[in-house]
């Protein structure tokens, strides 16, 4: 058996572990890069190490510190509780906002999870007081958040836009992100209309808003927004590195006093962090030892030019419903982009890779990712959690279809 068989099962052994079991597949991606490479392939250990990507891993951590802090001093749950304002209690009106409330925050750097933790809580109770289906809220607040995922300055954005760079499609950042926004918005007010939406805007009693939704910013508040809005402008504007920006703008809100450091950095998803890294290690030993052209090869075998397209967006799609979309789908299958596109005859490397990043994300308001788990957490437990449970579960599986269908229409 070749090496890169051997890479390729491994690779395959993490993806099913971190599908079936909560072990962090970084971890064990880092271990059986070592032994492979190392007492299989004969490389030294500093070649498997030299895979791990610090850029990256330091970018993660300055942005999600960062928005730690944001969320520990309550600059994020205040900003969400006054945008809920504008709706003046018209019921219809509030799924809606969540979306935009979901995507415009992902996208400003706290990501994709991060807003589901902190709005899904949110949208499910106000769901539960405006008499709004569960189901219906679910849908919008999940998608917002998921919208919002592959902005350039958000962590799954970063990540994505590394992996593009690395395999010859850099640039993309801002299509990237958009077409995955536009492909959100489109299956978000496509089930607003069919699940109900039309009757809550026809609804003519308001509910009044929460008082807590009218806390004034405090100082630490407006410091944190200024260094949110510093950080923004300065990547946009000045082409300063996202990642070192963002340590800068944590130091200062440090010094300033305007967030509790401990409690941002435990704050942190380090478990996230540890296996995007970690299941790039093994992935840096795939390419060297050729399994991704094996890989590749297989895909590309049972494809054509017209049937690539809604094929790899179903099977990111069914990877993803079971295990991290950012962590580890995107990161193992992106890199098959150029490979599979000159199989097929050149030209198709954008569609493929487009296709991965929206396809993969579509599926993720399941329960049993992370954005649908938050979901039904935040309903009491009884038989509304268990109806919102497999609602979600279907909605989720059903975007393998909607997904390939989808992506096969736009690119």
């Amino acid at each position: 058996m070749s090496l890169g068989v051997i890479t390729l099962l491994a690779l395959a052994l993490a993806i099913t572990l971190s599908s079936v079991t909560r072990l962090n597949v970084g971890l064990l991606s880092i271990a059986l890069a070592w032994v492979i490479g190392v007492y299989m392939a004969g490389m030294a250990a500093g070649e498997i190490t030299s895979a791990f990507p610090v850029n990256l891993f330091l970018t993660l951590t300055g942005v999600t510190l960062l928005f730690s802090q944001a969320r520990v001093n309550g600059t994020l749950g205040k900003v969400a509780a006054m945008a809920l304002r504008l709706c003046r209690g018209r019921v219809g009106l509030v799924p809606i906002l969540y979306f935009l409330l979901g995507g415009v925050l992902a996208s400003a750097g706290p990501g994709n999870i991060a807003t589901a933790g902190l709005l899904g809580p949110m949208a499910m109770a106000t769901a539960l007081r405006m008499q709004i289906p569960l189901f219906l809220m679910a849908i919008m607040v999940g998608n917002g958040a998921n919208s919002g995922s592959l902005s350039p300055i958000a962590p799954t954005g970063i990540i994505v836009s590394g992996v593009m760079d690395s395999i010859g499609l850099g640039g993309m950042e801002v299509a990237t992100w958009l077409y995955n926004f536009g492909a959100h918005a489109i299956v978000a007010f496509t089930a607003y209309l069919a699940f109900g939406g039309w009757k809550l805007l026809r609804r003519a009693d308001r509910v009044t808003v929460a008082a807590d939704a009218h806390e004034a910013l405090d100082r630490n508040n407006v410091v944190t927004l200024l260094a949110i809005a510093g950080l923004i402008v300065g990547v946009l504007t000045l082409g300063l590195d996202i990642g070192l920006a963002a340590f800068a703008a944590a130091v200062v809100l440090s010094l300033l006093r305007a967030a509790d450091e401990e409690a941002a950095i435990r704050g942190v998803p380090w478990g996230t962090i540890l296996l995007v890294s970690g299941v790039t290690v093994l992935i840096g030993l795939l390419e060297r030892t050729n399994g991704m052209e094996i890989l590749t090869g297989l895909v590309a075998g049972v494809s054509t030019r017209e049937t690539i397209v809604p094929l790899v967006g179903f099977l990111t799609g069914l990877v993803s419903a079971y295990s991290s979309t950012s962590g580890v789908v995107l990161p193992a299958f992106l890199p098959m982009v150029p490979g599979l596109s000159e199989n097929l005859g050149g030209g198709l490397a954008e569609a493929i890779a487009s296709t991965m990043n929206v396809a993969g994300h579509l599926v993720d308001v399941s329960p049993i990712s992370t954005i649908g788990a938050l979901c039904v957490a935040s309903v009491a437990t009884g038989e509304e959690s268990r109806r919102l449970f497999n609602q979600l579960l279907a909605w989720g599986l059903s975007m393998t279809v909607v997904g390939a269908l989808l992506c096969w229409l736009l690119f």
